[in-house]
């Protein structure tokens, strides 16, 4: 019987692809007036230069291990305890700089300086537009009571505070908050997902762990022994090797999908 749901937050309940294209948007719309040039490839530029970059750095498997995207590394301080954090602390105004100031290059705009006042903007606009799919609030109003709910996110903790802080409504419905930055290892680790079960002591199979993410989300919990609900919004086909136990298309599928499992189990 499922006595408590474990949420990814990134693309699950909070929109942040959406989110950081409306920053790349504002950021770029600001470059194009700031450069007096059509900046229409801005955002391409830099998002191919910023992977590119964010690979090339020590920090890199690092972030691999916590799962800190390159467009996280564009907004982040990385302001956490820790020597991988005060590395990536170090690293991150250079490489935020770099990635803006190689795309405005890429476009024929070589200006280190608008590079420099890009990089201090984009964060800003990045803050400017939290994004939450519109029925996660309506989904976690009907479990909040119904079952323990824990929140299950890769990330840097400080930065995955900013994103709860800008989006307050979130945060409330959870009995624990489990960051990957703050534990030491990110999904799919098995060991993030143990200490997450550790918090209430309930077995594997008490617990759902509902994510977008094939191979952090389900595959870390198929690792750790958890059944797993993979929120499948783009109908994307499925993953070759890891398999959900339920996938669902949008969250409110996951309402008639549990009150199946409570009667099974009954």
């Amino acid at each position: 019987m499922v006595k408590a749901i474990f949420f990814d937050l990134d693309d699950t309940l909070l929109w942040d692809q959406q989110s950081v294209k409306e920053a790349f948007r504002e950021t770029c719309e600001w470059a194009a007036e700031q450069a007096g040039a059509d900046c229409s490839g801005l955002e391409q530029a830099v998002r191919e230069e910023a992977r590119e970059l964010y690979a090339s750095y020590p920090t890199h498997a690092f972030t691999q291990m916590i799962g800190i995207n390159p467009f996280e590394g564009l907004w982040g301080r990385f302001d956490d305890s820790g020597d991988g954090f005060q590395q990536l602390k170090q690293v991150a105004p250079g490489y935020q700089q770099e990635a803006w100031t190689l795309g405005l290059k890429r476009l024929g705009i070589d200006d280190p300086g608008l590079g420099k006042k890009l990089a201090e903007y984009f964060p800003e606009a990045r803050k400017r537009h939290p994004i939450l799919y519109e029925d996660s609030l309506e989904v976690l109003d009907q479990l909040k009571g119904r079952f323990d709910l824990l929140l299950l996110t890769n990330g840097s903790p400080s930065l995955q505070q900013i994103k709860l802080d800008i989006t307050p409504e979130i945060a409330p419905y959870f009995d624990h908050i489990v960051v990957s930055g703050a534990f030491g290892r990110g999904k799919p680790d098995a060991s993030i997902f143990e200490h997450a079960l550790s918090k209430f002591g309930y077995a594997p199979e008490e617990v759902l762990m509902v994510g977008d993410n094939p191979l952090t989300d389900i595959l870390g919990a198929e690792r750790a022994g958890i059944p797993s609900a993979w929120l499948n919004r783009e109908q994307k086909a499925p993953h070759e090797t890891v398999t959900a136990t339920y996938e669902i298309k949008n969250l409110k599928e996951l309402l008639p999908l549990l009150d199946k499992l409570e009667t099974a189990s009954v």
